[in-house]
């Protein structure tokens, strides 16, 4: 991996630009909070979670972009820290995870991303979880990309794939098929063992490690479709 100059940001130079990216973060945020409140939340394999942090280290949580809106609802003030474009639409959807308590690395597949992992790094090391969209942040939908994988081979920290699913839900046209839970939906949330990559791995073991996860994401999407049919899930609720 080579680090890339900062990329240019024209549409930082437009102040209708800048203010429309704070229109729709703070807009955002108070339509996800309104829908997130209504949500029934069901969960299984919460304790590998739990395990991790119990053990001293920082879980770098790992799922599916399409996921974004119900993960970013029920994961709020934890201090997750997450990867974000620095583009305009990276701008104002760190505006609104912001808003949720998150810290933002900005960077991309494309520009910055070396320099993003070693925030992200450095954010760990200073004992904060790490978020990452595997797919994107503009796909191609359901690939998982190396990024968090190096990211658990510089920090020793252990990857968590999640997925979640909505029983009731709308599907957006974007290129991860976006999935917005209808209000008062069910959202099942599965967990799964951790993933941990040693700090000596090859460019092979990267790869393997990466296959790896892609397929326990594929696991965790179907068990989360179980889940929504089971009558012994673990409620999980997420109200302040």
């Amino acid at each position: 991996m080579t680090d890339e100059t900062a990329p240019a940001r024209p549409w930082r130079a437009s102040r209708v630009k800048r203010l429309e990216a704070a229109a729709i973060a703070a807009v955002g945020y108070r339509l996800i909070g309104a829908l997130g409140s209504t949500l029934d939340w069901r969960a299984e394999g919460l304790e590998h979670l739990e395990g991790v942090v119990r053990g001293g280290r920082q879980p770098i949580m790992a799922f599916w972009h399409g996921r974004i809106l119900p993960a970013t609802y029920y994961f709020r003030r934890r201090g997750i820290v997450v990867l974000t474009s620095e583009n305009f639409d990276g701008e104002w959807i760190a505006g609104i995870i912001e808003r949720f308590g998150y810290g933002t690395a900005r960077g991309s597949s494309s520009h910055g991303g070396p320099r993003a992992l070693l925030q992200l790094a450095r954010d760990m090391a200073g004992g904060r979880p790490a978020g990452f969209t595997v797919d994107g942040p503009r796909g191609p939908a359901r690939v998982a990309q190396p990024g968090a994988v190096w990211l658990a081979r510089i920090t020793g920290n252990p990857i968590v794939p999640f997925h979640l699913e909505a029983d009731r839900h709308w599907t957006l046209g974007s290129w991860d098929r976006t999935q917005v839970p209808k209000p008062y939906a069910t959202v099942s949330l599965v967990m799964g063992e951790p993933l941990t990559v040693a700090r000596d791995a090859e460019d092979s073991d990267i790869e393997s490690a990466r296959r790896d996860l892609e397929r326990r994401l594929f696991e965790l999407e179907a068990r989360a479709g179980r889940l929504l049919g089971s009558q012994t899930a673990r409620p999980a609720s997420r109200h302040d």
